[in-house]
């Protein structure tokens, strides 16, 4: 029978204890603890470690070349989480072993190359610098998911690939470059030098001819005015003569200069021309290089795939295609959701601008409704004026034949004989031929004077409805106190 026995293990100062077992729900990290029965331990060790490689790569022309680079990796210490990634997935390895060092090295020649077939071999060799930095963040976020931090990186110079010289010839052209500059430099320099030493000559000759004038002229002040003019007119002409020399000196140095600029145009074509051809060469050499690659690839796979592999790469694609599937479900009915949220959006906008043109419309159709009433009003209000002005200004004509034209009096009769409509008067009027001395007749003729003595209140009645006096010829109406 095997006794348990609990142990108190210490972790050494660049070294993490990993305890799994009874009581831990996944895994617990510690300096140290104790081992209880039931439990394991197991001890991985913090310091970083220099991996060294030599990454092939190929930029955005096609062009390939290495990159050497020593990469100092390890766990990253202060960080929980990344202990806890390391633990789980790289503890249970030496970190010198194969598996961590083909890991490692996959992250960065896989990053590297990624990084390369974006950019041209200018633009690498050029921002050397700016490259190196993009491929450690490329590759420390890769790292990440294993608990894995870059202490520190070192890339070496860019290498050619043997067979693809491209920065050799690089290097040539750089040299070609500076020995061209170089000789132009000294053809300038010989021509400032020979220009200078023509002025200096110049200078002299001038310098000598003045003070021989000079001399002369002290000389020969006292010989007359005639001689001094002549010496003076033979100095003009040396000076003359000198400065021709200098503008010839001049043109010869400007030639020379232009005899330089053509030399070095025709030697850079000629190293141009040798590079176009070396790098179709190197084109033509790569082509044939990776199709040999692709065959021994092809020919090894035959070979040496194992089942293992076979089942490994199906489960793999099964696993991407559940995932692609559930990536695409979600994107679908998030779609969805989307369209849903527009269609009511747009369902909104479209009321809100329903809303908006019938108040619009309604708006419109109030402003409309109040110009009519004031352009009646105007209408009415000159219609007015003008038959007022065509009565000479009397209201009462006016309101006469405002009465008489809407048929105001048609109305009143009309509304006077609907009172008694229903009465159904029956008049008679009986008389036995006598005769009266009252001024009347006799006594029917009466009885129709009677009739016609009722109208004078009729008239007053209307009066009293409408404000108007009936005319002369019918009448006058009767005073209150009569």
């Amino acid at each position: 029978m095997e006794l348990s026995i609990k142990m108190y293990k210490v972790a050494n100062a660049s070294e993490y204890l990993v305890i799994t077992g009874v009581g831990i729900t996944d895994i617990k990290l510690a300096k140290k603890a104790w081992v209880l029965p039931g439990q394991s331990c197991t001890v991985f060790d913090l310091s970083p470690v220099n991996y060294t490689f030599e990454v092939q790569a190929m930029s955005a022309e096609k062009l390939p070349f290495i990159l050497p680079a020593v990469f100092t990796i390890g766990p990253r210490v202060e960080d929980e989480d990344s202990l806890l990634k390391y633990a789980r997935l790289l503890s249970s390895h030496d970190k010198l072993s194969h598996h961590v060092k083909e890991l490692v090295q996959g992250i960065i020649e896989g990053e590297t190359r990624v990084l390369a077939a974006s950019m041209t071999m200018e633009e690498i060799f050029r921002g050397t610098k700016s490259f190196k930095q993009e491929v450690f963040e490329k590759v420390q976020l890769e790292l990440n998911q294993f608990g894995l931090l870059i202490y520190n990186a070192n890339v070496k110079q860019l290498v050619d690939v043997p067979g693809h010289e491209y920065f050799s010839y690089l290097g040539q052209k750089t040299q070609m470059e500076a020995a061209n500059q170089a000789k132009v430099d000294v053809a300038e320099a010989k021509m400032k030098g020979e220009v200078g030493s023509k002025q200096r000559q110049g200078q002299t000759l001038q310098n000598a001819a003045k003070i021989d004038a000079e001399t002369k002229i002290i000389s020969t002040q006292r010989q007359g005015d005639g001689k001094k003019e002549e010496i003076k007119v033979r100095t003009e002409v040396k000076v003359f003569e000198n400065e021709r020399e200098a503008v010839v000196a001049e043109a010869n140095s400007e030639l020379a200069k232009k005899k330089a600029v053509w030399a070095q145009t025709a030697q850079v074509a000629e190293v141009e021309a040798a590079k176009a051809v070396a790098l179709r060469e190197a084109e033509l050499q790569r082509e044939v290089e990776r199709m040999n690659a692709l065959t021994r690839t092809e020919k090894l796979k035959a070979e040496f795939l194992s089942k293992a592999s076979v089942e490994y790469e199906t489960k793999v694609q099964e696993a991407n295609w559940e995932l692609y599937k559930k990536q695409k479900a979600a994107e679908a009915i998030l779609f969805e959701k989307e369209k849903e949220a527009e269609a009511q959006k747009a369902l909104a906008e479209a009321a809100f601008f329903s809303r908006q043109q019938e108040a619009e419309a309604e708006l419109f159709a109030k402003k409309k409704e109040a110009e009519g009433l004031v352009a009646l009003g105007q209408a009415q209000g000159a219609y007015l004026k003008t038959l007022l002005g065509a009565l000479g200004g009397n209201y009462g004509n006016l309101r006469d034949y405002l009465m008489i034209n809407s048929g105001m009096f048609q109305e009143i009769a009309k509304t006077n004989a609907d009172a008694i409509r229903g009465l159904e008067p029956k008049i008679s009027i009986w008389t036995n031929g006598g005769d009266t001395n009252d001024g009347y007749g006799s006594g029917a003729m009466k009885d129709v004077a009677g009739v016609y003595k009722m109208l004078p209140p009729l008239f007053k009645t209307v009066h009293e409805q409408t404000g108007m006096l009936p005319p002369a010829w019918m009448g006058t109406l009767p005073d209150n106190g009569s």
